[in-house]
């Protein structure tokens, strides 16, 4: 591996023309695509395999155009405090907004009059109009939303309060200067680690540059894939913390390598087949994760961990190729403006002059860290172990209008619509009555009489409508609405119920009768996400634990490693239910409604973290695997890979900690969410279980960290991660040409010799006129 990344490095450098041209192309052709591609369609949600997919295919197939995935509005209307909607200024202002709708825009397909559909509540006090498209929400023109817009305006005008719902005026979640103020503060921080601007500034010019490649790609292909919209979002915060941490550990061995004396081309060679070694099995790690999430079999999440695992490898082609074809432009601009001056004047009259080197801060934590082990294990374990707490009160759901920030008018919609027809009003559960196998004699309507009577008689069951058949009369469908919010236990509970008792009646008729609906397929999510979760580990933990077992040749360095994932991970989802579920912090987090967290947040949580903790570890522990391999002790080898990696590794972790927690100010929940919770556990991972146990372990272990059973020995490739063959090969080279260089010497030696003795035997010989001999 390191040899053959050795050359590649080389051939990069020498032919950096080129591969910026090939890459700067692929940009183009990227973005073109991006330019030119169809808008995306609505974001789809399936979950195979679960009673409420299985509910909304049937509907499809008996009930056509009955879940159309076009986009829907609900036009809630409140009366002033003291008057009704069925006054006649109120009635008549609502019957202008429906007319108005009808006849807004050529995309929708129905309105419904609340006065006909008697879409009232008790009270009257509060009416809403349904309005259904014949496209999805991001196919709506922005006449169309500006209609419902103008609706809305027109009906506060005549003294109503006036929000929308539903999905029609959803949109991709826009760029917040959060998110620019993470990728300066990785500027920043990578000035002050490098000390030199071009050297600053290529990790960012690269990650930008695959980042563009990567989302352009998947804007471009979006349509084609029904890619959703949180999809491209993910894949540029997942691309940029890795392409900045992967081009930073190349640029870093780079720069370390010219300050030893090397050429600039020997340099960059050197650098991608130590350090790109590194980069390859990190980038490994990451993909492992991310396309694993496959294994959920949960289309949203399978495409959104592949479109992220592709960024990820686009990051480590460019750290590997694209990275030393820059260097090669920049020359040694790359050094500080000294260190270019130390060279300048000669390398060895600056090393004579220059006072012995002080230990680093990296140096001296290890030493700190190597004097008192046990210690700094036991505070780091406790100290995580207590962040985890608030994970055992971990409650799931999906995100619904309920979930938006308070200012939205889908929240404000969601919250009319709740106080005026109950809770359970935005999560309403639907029931699909199959009779078509039902038992001879037994109908379809009485059978859906029958689930209709049960379910009516069940607890926190609001109201149960009558069924509504199709056409061939063999399926009924019919609603029922819980006294309880969608996302509360109740509702949970309730779903179960209805599932039980509705089993009896299939026993009984035939009929089978199958709860579908939103806040069913909610439920069905978390409990398929929830049963996933441990294959999953397996699955991703296992792989990884060969892939580092390969790279380190030892057994008990892997075991560690999975261990404090775990650790950064429980305390990374003990922080994020403190702050969406309990609500700590979280004016300070921009966290407008606390609730439920986000059922695949878990498993997404577990998997991307996973990949990137494990690039840390291959990062700082391969540098004391090369110090081990080349003859230092166990804790000698912790200090040279503290002095080494420390300060790039926190670097690394700071850039990668900026850009997630940029998408904290994200106005979508979920991306929300999603920053919050990769910022805190790359903390968690990078400062506590990589900077602080991982050393106290190894101190415990001693030699006994990298041992590996012989026969394991034999069975394992022998992948060179640290390059050790790498470096007996160019020892090997520079001593045959030491060799022949003194073999030469020898000849022309001997050569003179032999001359001088010619002639001082005959001095006053003439070899002109005289032969030899003579």
């Amino acid at each position: 591996m390191a040899t053959f990344l050795y050359t590649l490095g080389r051939l990069t450098f020498r032919r950096r023309r080129f591969v910026a041209l090939i890459w700067v192309a692929l940009l183009a052709v990227a973005g073109v695509g991006a330019a030119t591609a169809s808008p995306p369609a609505a974001d789809s949600f399936s979950i195979p395999g679960t009673e409420a997919q299985r509910a909304f295919d049937l509907l499809d197939q008996r009930f056509p155009g009955s879940s159309a995935d076009g986009a829907t509005a609900r036009v809630v209307f409140k009366a002033p405090e003291g008057e009704s909607m069925k006054d006649p200024a109120n009635k008549a202002a609502v019957e202008r907004a429906v007319h108005a709708l009808k006849s807004g825009s050529g995309q929708v397909a129905r309105v419904t009059d609340p006065y006909v559909a008697k879409t009232l509540s008790k009270d009257a006090g509060t009416a809403y109009a349904q309005v259904s498209y014949k496209v999805t929400g991001f196919e709506l023109t922005d006449p169309s939303k500006d209609a419902l817009k103008d609706v809305a305006e027109d009906g506060r005008e005549a003294g109503l309060t006036v929000e929308i719902g539903g999905n029609a005026l959803q949109a991709v979640p826009e760029t917040s200067s959060s998110e620019i103020i993470g990728i300066a503060v990785s500027a920043v921080v990578l000035v002050i680690t490098f000390g030199a601007l071009i050297a600053a500034g290529l990790p960012l010019l690269t990650a930008l540059i695959g980042v563009g490649i990567g989302v352009s790609t998947i804007t471009a292909l979006s349509s084609a894939l029904d890619l959703s919209s949180t999809t491209s979002t993910l894949a540029m915060m997942i691309g940029l913390a890795v392409g900045i941490d992967y081009a930073l550990f190349i640029v870093s061995r780079y720069r370390a390598e010219l300050t030893e004396g090397r050429e600039r081309e020997e340099a960059a060679g050197r650098a991608v087949g130590t350090a790109g070694s590194a980069v390859v099995f990190a980038g490994l790690t990451v993909v492992i994760a991310l396309a694993g999430l496959a294994v959920v079999n949960i289309p949203m999440l399978t495409k959104m961990g592949l479109a992220a695992a592709g960024t990820v490898v686009i990051a480590v082609l460019i750290a590997l190729t694209l990275i030393p074809a820059l260097l090669g432009f920049a020359g040694k601009r790359v050094l500080p403006r000294k260190a270019r001056k130390a060279t300048a004047d000669g390398r060895d009259e600056a090393r004579e002059a220059a006072p012995a080197e002080r230990p680093n801060m990296g140096t001296r934590w290890a030493r700190f860290v190597l004097r008192r082990p046990v210690a700094v294990l036991l505070a780091g374990v406790v100290g995580l172990g207590a962040v985890a707490i608030p994970a055992a009160s971990l409650e799931v759901g999906l995100p619904d209008d309920g979930s938006q920030p308070t200012s939205t008018t889908q929240r404000k919609a969601y919250d009319l619509l709740s106080d005026g027809f109950g809770p359970g009003f935005n999560g309403p559960l639907m029931l699909v009555v199959d009779g078509r196998h039902a038992d001879a004699g037994e109908t379809t309507k009485s059978a859906a009489a029958r689930v209709a009577k049960e379910v009516r008689g069940l607890d926190n069951v609001a109201v149960v409508t009558p069924p509504t058949f199709n056409k061939a009369g063999d399926t009924a469908m019919l609603n029922v609405v819980p006294k309880s919010q969608p996302s509360s236990v109740e509702t949970e509970e309730l779903v179960q119920h209805i599932r039980s008792t509705t089993a009896g009646i299939a026993t009984d008729t035939g009929a089978q009768t199958l709860v579908t609906g939103t806040t069913a397929m909610n439920i069905d999510a978390s409990q398929k996400l929830n049963d996933a979760l441990v294959p999953y580990l397996a699955l991703v933990v296992g792989l990884a634990f060969l892939l580092l077992m390969v790279v380190f040749r030892s057994v008990l360095v892997p075991l560690k490693a999975a261990l404090g994932f775990l650790l950064s991970v429980v305390a990374a989802l003990g922080a994020v239910v403190a702050v969406f579920q309990w609500g700590w912090l979280s004016d300070l987090f921009g966290v407008e409604q606390t609730g439920p967290i986000m059922s695949m947040m878990p498993i997404f949580l577990v998997g991307v973290v996973f990949g990137l903790a494990m690039d840390y570890e291959v990062f700082l522990v391969t540098r004391m695997r090369e110090a081990f391999v080349h003859g230092e002790s166990p804790g000698e080898a912790v200090v040279t890979g503290f002095r080494h990696g420390a300060r790039v590794v926190t670097a690394a972790a700071v850039i990668m900690i900026s850009v997630f927690a940029g998408f904290i100010g994200s106005s979508d929940s979920m991306v929300k969410m999603i920053g919050f919770g990769l910022a805190i556990a790359v903390f968690f991972d990078a400062f506590v279980v990589r900077m602080a146990l991982v050393p106290a372990v190894l101190a415990l272990l001693g030699r006994s960290a990298w041992w590996l059973p012989r026969w394991l020995q034999r069975l394992l490739p022998n992948v060179d991660v640290e390059g050790e063959g790498l470096q007996r090969q160019l020892a090997g080279t520079a001593e045959d040409r030491s060799d022949a260089g003194t073999a030469e010497e020898r000849t022309d030696a001997g050569t003179a010799e032999d001359r001088t003795d010619d002639d001082a035997s005959a001095p006053d010989a003439d070899p002109r006129t005289e032969p030899a001999g003579v």
